[in-house]
């Protein structure tokens, strides 16, 4: 039987092998792209699990630092430890792409796991990730309705590149990572991951449509190595119990449906969580505890049922809205007195507080990855605490979903920030959701770019994001404005799109149904278009352009540019300059490739000071310059004149006086401050001096005549 299989696209050659190495496992494939190596694992629990009314589906995306060829982790530990960002990012990648494919009523346990073996540093092992998991689901017995089709397209100088690398990404305009399926001849999109520097939606769609004309070839591809390798899928069995329906469509359906098509509030959900109580404690007594599971499941099928016939066929949204309506905005700036700025967005019932903090260049945070080592200026981190909820849980850091939302909120904003060499700060903006009702990703787009604005980061231009939802059925479908809670629950659709005036800027797609017409994504874009630009407008009224000033609790940073042979000169002899610098200015100094030296302290008067210490200690000394010079040392033949600080010339003894001298001493002292002139600059620019006038001679030294 055949095992090794190409397929190439956009002139790269993806090579799969399909073996036996991880035969426990229900589905295993190797995929390679260039010299990055990912093995795709599925694994299948052997009985449904019980008592649940979801599909528990785990995916793991694992980092091998062996992998590119680096011995990295704790000095004292050097092994992988919990996932990086980076493996959590795909982690969810992979998850968003193939979870809509499973079976809606399939309760086994299913873990997918994604090990990346070989990183060639070129390739990123996220698109040969999704192929593997594709194929490995494909020929497994789990049941799955794939396969999809995975790529990468970024566009460079307005050219189109598939599979690009980590270098042509930098480069491009955007880089956008989609998915899709092949439904009754249709090309149907399930997941999009963009990054983008302020793009028209048009491109999108011309990207869209460059992808479409290869997925069909990935595709069929899987196809036919599932000819050769497909186990017979299990059967899923059908949970029914019509008596059970029966019995709560005909008591508690109305009642159900009154209390969904509510404004949310506090006393909504309340009240819901307390009639699904009573719904299942009733069940309980009159059929047994063994169909609370069941109930549980159809009470939810119910509800999503309700709100799709509401917005489907009555066009009624749950709190009443307008399909493209945004729910009411409300916004401030300045909370927090001593950060160096904050701001409250509020839409609806979902509310998020940011703020920003400025530190040094020396703040930036380490990475050190299997798929980047390096510094990072800007970050955004995202938290959902459990109260934005009315939750009870421990707190045990970040979760995936704050990460995730953390990183999608990042990636929007970052096209905004200045460059290094313009603005020399690192940037932490943190997004607390002090309320969650629906769409606090997109919240945490619009609410960092006040805050930063309040901190005096010199931003151009705001940006804002909205989430777009759909119901749909075989016949219609309507797109939904700005989701909350229920919507985003029980519909089909969380379709997230940030962006400024100019473009877009960060796009983030997950469905439940198999895929998006491209006709549905061109609606979606130009809602949220329009809608993008209403809330900037409300922005731009709360605050128009950055502040003119940093906050006087921000540090004050200024950078020096010296020539890089010069930079040994800052640092001295065991970096004793440098830290003299540092301690008797009380700032920090961060020195970067080219001569870039940054500057940092509380004080704007100490940056000051120390700049000019190093501009003194740089700088190039010409012939016929004066300065007030401190004798530091006396020699026999001159002295050693300090002319600026970490600066000596010399000054030879014969041109301390016009007549002849016994001993460099009798003239001048140690500590003495002398006006001197520059008479020559050897090729090391050490400056020759000579003596301009003599301070506090008291005495006349002759010559002795013989």
């Amino acid at each position: 039987m055949k095992s090794d299989y190409k397929l190439e696209i956009g002139n790269k050659t993806f090579e799969i092998k399909i073996n036996s190495l991880a035969e426990q496992a229900n589905g295993s494939v190797f995929v390679k792209l260039g010299d990055t190596l990912v093995l795709a694992t599925v694994t299948m629990a052997e009985k449904e699990s019980e008592n649940i009314d979801f599909f528990p589906l785990t995916v793991e995306f694992e980092e091998k630092y062996y992998a590119a060829g680096k011995i990295l982790g704790s000095r004292f530990f050097r092994r992988e430890g919990k996932p990086s960002e980076e493996a959590i990012l795909t982690a969810r990648l992979i998850d968003r792409a193939i979870r809509p494919l499973f079976p809606k009523n399939f309760r086994r346990e299913v873990q997918v796991i994604v090990s990346c073996y070989s990183f060639d540093e070129e390739n990123d092992p996220d698109v040969p990730g999704l192929l593997a998991t594709s194929l490995s689901l494909l020929i497994s017995d789990i049941p799955w309705n794939g396969p999809i089709a995975p790529i990468r397209i970024t566009k460079n100088k307005g050219v189109f590149i598939l599979n690009s690398s980590y270098q042509e990404r930098e480069e491009a305009d955007f880089d956008l990572v989609l998915s899709g399926v092949k439904k009754e001849e249709e090309f149907l999109v399930n997941m999009i991951e963009a990054q983008a520097k302020e793009i028209k939606e048009k491109e999108i769609i011309e990207a869209i449509e460059n992808i479409k004309k290869n997925s069909e070839k990935i595709i069929n591809f899987q196809l036919e190595i599932a000819k050769d390798h497909q186990r017979e899928k299990i059967e899923v069995g059908k949970q029914k119990d019509k008596e059970i329906e029966k019995e709560i469509r005909e008591k508690f359906e109305k009642e159900l449906e009154k209390v969904l098509m509510q404004k949310p509030s506090k006393e909504n959900k309340k009240e819901m969580q307390e009639l699904k109580e009573r719904i299942l404690k009733e069940i309980e007594e009159k059929f047994g505890e063994e169909k609370i599971a069941f109930a549980s499941i159809f009470i939810k099928e119910l509800l999503r049922e309700i709100l799709r016939r509401n917005i489907l066929k009555n066009n009624k949204r749950p709190d009443g809205r307008k399909f493209d309506e945004i729910r009411p905005i409300h916004m401030e700036v300045g909370l927090l007195p001593r950060t160096h700025g904050s701001s409250l967005f509020v839409r609806g019932k979902t509310k998020a507080l940011s703020s920003v903090t400025l530190g040094s260049p020396g703040d930036q945070r380490l990475i050190e990855g299997m798929e980047f080592s390096g510094k990072k200026r800007f970050m955004h981190h995202y938290n959902f605490p459990p109260f934005c909820s009315g939750e009870i849980k421990p707190i045990r850091g970040p979760s995936r979903r704050e990460i995730g939302h953390g990183m999608l909120a990042e990636k929007a904003l970052l096209p905004l920030i200045p460059n290094f060499e313009d603005f020399p700060y690192t940037i932490r903006v943190v997004t607390e959701i002090l309320s969650s009702n629906g769409s606090t990703s997109m919240a945490s787009v619009s609410s960092p770019s006040l805050a930063l604005m309040d901190a005096g980061v010199p931003i151009k231009k705001h940006a804002a994001g909205i989430a777009i939802g759909l119901v749909s059925n075989k016949e219609n479908y309507k797109l939904l404005c700005d989701i909350q809670g229920p919507e985003d629950h029980y519909g089909d659709m969380d379709f997230k799109i940030a962006g400024t005036e100019d473009g877009i800027t960060a796009i983030q797609l997950d469905v439940k149904i198999e895929g998006l017409t491209l006709k549905m994504i061109e609606e979606v874009l130009d809602l949220a278009k329009k809608t993008r630009e209403k809330i900037i407008e409300k922005m731009k009224k709360v605050i128009q352009k950055p502040r003119p000033s940093l906050s006087p609790f921000a540090p004050k940073t200024l950078r020096v540019k010296v020539s890089p042979e010069k930079v040994g000169e800052v640092i001295g002899p065991g970096g004793r300059v440098i830290n003299e610098i540092i301690e008797k200015c009380e700032v920090s100094i961060d020195i970067e490739k080219g001569g870039n030296i940054y500057i940092s302290s509380q004080s704007e008067e100490a940056v000051k000071k120390a700049a000019k210490w190093i501009e003194n200690i740089t700088r190039e000394i010409k012939v016929g310059e004066r300065f007030e010079g401190k004798v530091k040392r006396i020699l026999d033949c001159g002295a050693i004149v300090e002319v600026m600080p970490e600066r000596e010339g010399f000054l030879h003894i014969s041109q301390i006086a016009s007549f002849k001298i016994r001993k460099v001493s009798d003239i001048i002292k140690v500590g003495e401050i002398i006006p001197v002139e520059v008479i020559d600059v050897d090729e090391l620019g050490r400056p020759r001096l000579r003596l301009l006038k003599r301070i506090n001679f008291k005495r006349k030294i002759r010559p002795k005549f013989r």
